[in-house]
């Protein structure tokens, strides 16, 4: 089991969970089932994500979308960072987890618009080391 610190399970949750809202409200849609959709979806990271998803209340910035774009694609690259140094093994599959996660949000109402697929697109690109 790794144990991160808490400002690093807290940089893991925002970016969870904040790609989740990004894709969430790049298309308005039925909020109820996307947040379902994304929940049923963590089941994708490893044992020890899931662990630090169910720690603490999600963490995601306040604010306009446009103010929280920024600081959730920061946690992305700097949760990147932190798997890297300590968990390899998680920094190769984290990426394709969050991309499935938000994935599955836009899928949540049986279509993903062209603004869902933008936002996707920026979220694999924070992704990317």
């Amino acid at each position: 089991m790794i144990f991160f610190t808490d400002e690093e399970s807290r940089t893991l949750r925002t970016a969870v969970y904040g790609a989740m809202l990004l894709v969430s409200h790049a298309d308005p849609g039925p909020v109820l089932e996307e947040r379902f959709a994304g929940l049923r979806a963590l089941s994708h990271l490893s044992p020890d994500l899931r662990l630090v998803m169910g720690a603490a209340r999600p963490s995601v910035p306040a604010g306009t979308d446009e103010e929280v774009e920024p600081v959730v694609l920061e946690a992305l690259r700097s949760s990147m960072k932190i798997l890297t140094t300590r968990s390899p093994e998680d920094a190769r599959s984290f990426p394709a987890a969050v991309l499935t996660i938000a994935r599955e949000v836009a899928e949540a109402d049986g279509v993903v618009v062209d603004a869902e697929d933008a936002m996707l697109a920026r979220i694999e690109g924070a992704l990317a080391l």
